[in-house]
């Protein structure tokens, strides 16, 4: 009988242990009640429990568990002085005190993150303790100490984890140590020291108003910018034609101041020798209204 116990055991134990990171030495939580029902069936938990958990134990409890057992009186006084030698953890209700049940329910919540295994002889207890995933229970049968099966919702959890819809408590603080080794986690006073930006105005240049441009701006640019007009080149017979019509000209005002002067032909022949005559033709009317007479 003791081996079967034993191998059920083993195998919750294995169950737990792969599915939500349970670790020895297994810390366990004692209540009055089970404190109460040890006392009677003459059980030494010290010794006892690692053999039957085939592994190193922590008895603990709470200040709740050992006040309740102060106001309960005499009746109860072996099981306070076993609850006395237990490790005493810290509960959330340092100031205000509850009942035993309430305190320890509230030690296995958010998914039981310090792995407490969870012994009590109160039925309502247990019914809640079963109805929240992860959370292993003890109980005493026939003055022997049983280690019950997963409830249905630890199971349906585990499952849920399998097919990828969950991730359990375990694999979040796996995932959290990896993060804090490589240092993408940051402390959280260093996000306390982050300053939130103020909501600031608009920019101050882009508030200002236009300059007008100025028109002494405008003509200094003008003058800078000067055009550039373009010499068209004349052709040769153009300049050929102004040449002789220029000695025409010429011709005609030294032929008239000969006439003028009586006839002189040597002033004549002396201006027409200054320049050689290239091509003879004959003379074109003057430009002004006088009429000249032919040579």
């Amino acid at each position: 009988m003791k081996i079967t116990r034993q191998k059920h055991a083993k195998k919750h134990l294995g169950f737990f242990r792969n599915n939500f990171g349970v670790r020895e030495p297994y810390q366990i939580l004692l209540d009055g009640t089970f404190c109460q029902a040890a006392l009677r069936g003459r059980i030494q938990l010290r010794e006892q429990l690692p053999r039957y958990l085939m592994a190193e134990t922590q008895l603990c409890t709470t200040r709740c568990v050992l006040k309740e057992l102060e106001t309960l009186g005499k009746d109860l006084y072996g099981a306070k002085l076993i609850a006395q030698k237990c490790q005493v953890r810290n509960c959330p209700h340092f100031k205000n005190a509850v009942s035993g049940s309430e305190c320890l329910l509230s030690m296995v919540e958010d998914g039981n993150p310090h792995h407490y295994f969870l012994a009590t002889q109160d039925q309502n207890l247990s019914m809640k303790v079963k109805k929240k995933p992860g959370i292993p229970l003890m109980f005493i049968i026939q003055n022997t100490i049983v280690l019950d099966k997963p409830s249905p919702k630890t199971i349906a959890f585990v499952k849920a984890v399998e097919s990828g819809q969950l991730v359990s408590v375990h694999e979040k603080q796996s995932i959290r140590q990896l993060k804090e080794e490589q240092g993408l986690v940051k402390d959280p006073e260093q996000r306390r020291r982050k300053k939130r930006k103020k909501v600031s105005g608009p920019n101050p240049l882009s508030c200002l108003k236009k300059k007008k441009k100025t028109q002494d701006t405008n003509s200094s640019a003008s003058e800078k910018k000067r055009k550039r007009k373009r010499i068209r080149n004349r052709s040769t017979s153009e300049v050929l034609s102004e040449k002789q019509n220029a000695e025409g000209h010429r011709e005609q005002i030294y032929g008239y101041q000969g006439e003028k002067d009586g006839g002189d032909t040597e002033s004549c022949a002396k201006a027409t020798d200054m320049e050689p005559r290239t091509n003879q033709r004959a003379p074109e009317e003057p430009t002004s209204g006088t009429e000249q007479t032919p040579l």
